[in-house]
C-alpha cells in the first residue's frame, strides 16, 4: 500500500529519490542533462510528496509558486524504477494537486522531455495538455511543458 507524506525540500527521502532522479536523467539525456542542473533547485519553500511503500521510498514531486498569481510549478516528480507501474507517480501527483488547491492555487504547469514518454502519457491522462515552452524551457528542444486548470474542491 502506498502512503504519501507531505515534507520540504531537505527531507532526506526525498534528497535521496532526487539523486536517482538525476541518475536517471542523465542517462535519458547525457547530451544536455547538464544545462538543465540550474532549473532543477528546489528551495526550501516548496511543497514536496514523498511516497513510501512498506516504509521505504519510493517516489516524489513537489511543487513551488512561480510567482504568477494563482500558478504553481510542478517539480522533480519520480518513481524508482521497482515501484512503477503501481500507481504512484499518480497518487502523488494528485496529492500535489490537492495541496496546491488548498493553498488558494488554480493552475499547474509542468516541463518534461521528449525522452520520457511514460511521463507525457501519464500526465496527459490525468488531465495535463501541451502549452507552449515557458521559460527557461523556450528554445528547449527536448523539452514539453503542459499545464492543467485545477478546481475547488480538488478534483483529479
Amino acid at each position: 500500500m502506498v502512503s504519501l507524506t507531505r515534507t520540504s525540500s531537505d527531507h532526506p527521502d526525498f534528497r535521496l529519490l532526487i539523486e536517482l532522479l538525476d541518475q536517471d536523467l542523465w542517462q535519458r539525456y547525457p547530451h544536455t542533462q547538464e544545462s538543465y542542473l540550474p532549473f532543477n533547485v528546489i528551495k526550501l519553500d516548496a511543497k514536496v510528496v514523498v511516497a513510501y511503500v512498506d516504509g521505504a521510498p519510493v517516489g516524489c514531486g513537489c511543487f513551488r509558486d512561480t510567482g504568477q498569481s494563482g500558478i504553481v510549478e510542478i517539480k522533480r516528480m519520480y518513481v524508482k524504477e521497482g515501484a512503477r507501474g503501481q500507481g504512484v507517480a499518480k497518487k502523488v501527483l494528485q496529492a500535489l494537486e490537492a495541496w496546491a488547491v488548498e493553498e488558494g492555487k488554480g493552475r499547474a504547469i509542468l516541463e518534461t522531455g521528449t525522452n520520457q514518454p511514460e511521463a507525457v502519457s501519464l500526465y496527459g491522462k490525468l488531465g495535463y495538455e501541451v502549452i507552449d515552452r515557458y521559460e527557461p524551457y523556450v528554445d528547449n528542444d527536448n523539452s514539453i511543458c503542459m499545464g492543467k486548470t485545477l478546481s475547488y474542491p480538488y478534483q483529479s
